[in-house]
């Protein structure tokens, strides 16, 4: 997988501004306008606060990029990373208009822009405003594409996120047994994401009994029985600022025969497309491996929803790994593989390992064991 070699930093590597400039001109835009979220991490390194005041990255195709900022964040744009990078920070007053500032400091003749996809629709229809005829179009087929094939770097602040939820995971028998509510288990969870090496909770799921047929149930005041089936996933967000996702299945006790069927099952499922990933294969086709053993089992229509998702500064992004979907996998992409079989008012279960493409396969990122855990 790519290396970013023009710097030591993790998250905002200076090159990653030239590379995104010579995709945006690749792509015909003249400009991105990234808002603070994800990609403006990404690009720079600057956990923007998402306030009703802009701030916005330029990058023009050609021509130096810079950031505007409203003036009361600009000391701390400036001790973020983005002020290392060498780009201009500038700071508008109370009494500016922010989007005629970038107005009327884009290229001339600009005709088509790349906004950020989280952008406010306020923001974006303030920008229309003052750039009557400028097209505007997703700033993220641009940069997805970049942030989706993730640099070695990445790679090991996602090994260090997906160690940390491990950990979570093999300490479940501390707070889950029957007995208990959901709601119980999920705050000693959430305590445990912290301490074991996360900066922030992304989600905590609980889901036992019927509850484990919800794959986003998250959690409740449903007490935990003896034998129920119990699903946990889990995510956050470390200091690196990369996210962790990995879901297990628990049982509080022998759970009922018609469990362990579908358990056994999904098992083999899971294991086919961890083993399949190799570059090449298409995201349809991956979908596709975990599918045909469930659908051949019997249970075809209780998998309801894609095997994946990437994960990276987000815990979902670009690739998604789904139904017919034609993008063939690559080094250094990074995505859950997660299939599920849910039966409503029954049992359900799902289980989730993070998988790096390598040049000759896959890496599984998640290493806590794939059994069913039976807990006391």
């Amino acid at each position: 997988m790519p290396d970013d070699d023009h710097s030591a930093e993790l998250r905002y590597p200076a090159d990653r501004l030239h590379r995104a400039r010579e995709a945006t001109a690749r792509a015909g835009l003249d400009a991105l306008l990234i808002s603070p979220g994800a990609d403006l991490r990404y690009l720079t390194g600057y956990d923007a606060k998402p306030l009703e005041r802009l701030t916005c990255l330029v990058l023009p195709a050609d021509g130096d990029p810079f950031l505007l900022v409203p003036a009361l964040e600009e000391l701390a744009a400036q001790a973020s990373p983005a002020g290392d990078l060498g780009i201009e920070i500038a700071g508008w007053g109370e009494a500016d208009d922010p989007y005629a500032l970038v107005a009327a400091r884009l290229p001339a003749r600009t005709a088509r822009v790349g906004v950020d996809n989280r952008m406010w629709a306020e923001k974006t229809t303030a920008f229309r405003a003052v750039l009557p005829d400028v097209r505007q179009e997703l700033a993220g087929d641009v940069l997805n594409v970049l942030r989706m094939h993730k640099t070695s770097q990445e790679a090991a602040a996602l090994r260090r996120a997906g160690a940390a939820i491990d950990r979570v995971h093999a300490r479940m028998g501390e707070w889950l047994w029957a007995g208990r509510t959901e709601r119980e288990v999920g705050r000693d969870i959430a305590d445990a994401i912290v301490a074991e090496g996360h900066v922030r909770v992304d989600f905590v799921i609980v889901g036992s009994g019927p509850n484990s047929a919800s794959p986003h149930h998250e959690l409740s005041d449903r007490m935990i029985r003896p034998g129920d089936p119990v699903v946990v996933d889990i995510g956050g967000t470390t200091q690196d600022g990369y996210c962790s996702d990995s879901t297990r299945v628990y049982a509080t006790g022998e759970p009922s025969a018609g469990f362990r069927h579908l358990y056994d099952v999904l098992l083999r499922a899971q294991r086919a497309q961890t083993d399949a990933v190799r570059p090449g294969l298409t995201a349809g086709q991956l979908d596709a491996v975990g599918r045909d053993i469930i659908t051949d089992a019997g249970y075809g229509p209780a998998f309801i929803h894609r095997t994946g998702h990437g994960i990276g500064l987000e815990s979902h992004e670009e690739p998604y790994i789904g139904t017919g979907d034609p993008l063939a996998l690559a080094p250094g992409m990074a995505f859950s593989v997660e299939p599920g079989i849910y039966l409503p008012g029954r049992y359900g279960a799902r289980i989730e390992d993070i998988v790096i493409c390598t040049d000759d396969g896959g890496e599984r990122l998640n290493l806590t064991p794939r059994d069913l855990v039976i807990l006391p």
